[in-house]
């Protein structure tokens, strides 16, 4: 189903909206209607990020602002720069402080406060950097930051410190250095290439990278961490997947937490790197009143294999500086991934993660399936609640003769809630 219409208006019923999310939309022309702006212009990726809304006057022009909002703004150049493209600007409601959309991109006075667990690093990325600009925190592979700007800048961003040029430190990349030392590190077999946003780049850097990158033999695969087909569909050109294929095996990770996010725009640029070979996976970061209940959650998966896309990540919040209005707790997460589980198709179930504060690494945090686990036997129980014994190899005389077809007990009431 595809739709087109302008943006988002308040008074809509509240199914109307729920179905509306479900659909591909257009949003184009949106706010941008009265200016008469020809298509070739709209779909061109340098007019969008020549128009980003960059400051507190052209957000007045189009939303109601809070004072939370206005003071966020105002605040927002200490922390991280305020930067939205058009395309993704047309789905923010324009009266609706509590938008999924809004929220993600707006900044809010909320940012300022801190707790005291709260890091600059949460990930622990600085103190896993060999040389400039290169993470080495898993023995097999690398995170490539190329460059330290995006097309629009999510308010939760865990490189806040040194993305958009308004944190606190500088991303100083050494290209040289970092070639180098993949050069010599034979152990590195995956290097991801991220940010800021590698497709940012021209089509000629980035293809340099990529081919420098290809020239070194233990290399076995690369990867682009992007939010550009979400952010900027516009850019993800014919030119630019042509460029893509010729560096297989190449994946690429995207990043869409609401299925408001998969316009018709986006959906065409998913299958444009789909059918240039490139397997898409998606990273979402549960975000509270953004996707953090299960109705938004399966729209938002259901939306993604239709584009192409397997869901990859759900990754809780990081303990990023000024993030704990966005952020929901674990055992939400669990929640969500229990309301997936055997209500639709294991290829649309991401695996939720935490990764783990000062650098730990992605932990997966999943329901609590394994009831029990003895040398003889483990008691399971299914997405209903109801529970299992499966015998263990070599266990003798188990306490059921065959594995058991029939559930050993009545779900019990709070599983079967779940």
């Amino acid at each position: 189903m595809i739709v087109c219409r302008p943006p988002f208006v308040p008074e809509m019923h509240h199914h109307r909206k729920q179905d509306l999310e479900k659909a591909f939309v257009s949003h184009a022309p949106g706010y941008w209607a009265g200016q008469s702006i020809p298509a070739d212009l709209w779909n061109d990726a340098t007019w969008q990020l020549k128009n980003r809304i960059t400051s507190l006057s052209q957000l007045e022009q189009h939303l109601h602002l809070t004072d939370e909002e206005r003071n966020g703004v105002l605040l927002s150049g200490t922390k991280l720069a305020l930067a939205v493209t058009p395309h993704f600007f047309n789905l923010i409601d324009r009266d609706d402080p509590d938008c999924p959309i809004r929220r993600q991109v707006i900044p809010r006075i909320e940012e300022t406060w801190t707790d005291d667990y709260e890091m600059a690093d949460p990930c622990g990325e600085d103190s896993h950097m060999p040389v400039p600009g290169l993470v080495h925190r898993y023995p097999d592979r690398v995170l490539f930051l190329v460059t330290d700007r995006c097309a629009s800048y999510c308010r939760y961003c865990t490189r806040s410190r040194v993305v958009s040029g308004a944190g606190e430190q500088e991303l100083e990349t050494d290209f040289e250095a970092a070639f180098r030392y993949l050069e010599t590190h034979t152990e590195v077999r995956d290097v991801l290439l991220s940010g800021g946003d590698p497709l940012l780049f021209s089509d000629r850097r980035l293809e340099t990278i990529l081919s420098r990158l290809r020239a070194i033999p233990h290399l076995e695969f690369l990867r682009i961490g992007s939010r550009v087909p979400i952010f900027l569909p516009q850019r993800i050109t014919p030119a630019l997947c042509d460029i893509l294929r010729r560096y297989h095996p190449l994946f690429m990770s995207v990043h869409a937490n609401h299925p408001r996010e998969l316009t018709v725009e986006v959906r065409a640029a998913l299958e444009r790197l789909a059918d240039a070979g490139i397997p898409l996976g998606n990273q979402s970061v549960l975000l509270r009143g953004v996707n953090d209940d299960p109705e938004t959650m399966r729209a938002l998966i259901h939306k993604l294999l239709m584009c192409r896309v397997r869901p990859y990540y759900l990754y809780q919040l990081d303990l990023i500086r000024g993030s704990r209005h966005l952020r929901t707790s674990v055992a939400k997460g669990i929640e969500i991934i229990e309301n997936l589980r055997g209500h639709t198709t294991g290829y649309a179930i991401p695996q939720f993660v935490v990764d783990a504060p000062g650098g730990g690494g992605k932990i997966p945090v999943n329901p609590d399936y394994v009831l029990q686990r003895t040398d003889e036997r483990v008691l399971l129980r299914n997405y209903e609640g109801r529970i299992f014994e499966y015998p263990e190899p070599g266990s003798g005389s188990p306490a059921a003769p065959q594995p058991r077809l029939e559930p050993l007990l009545e779900p019990a009431a709070h599983l079967a809630a779940g």
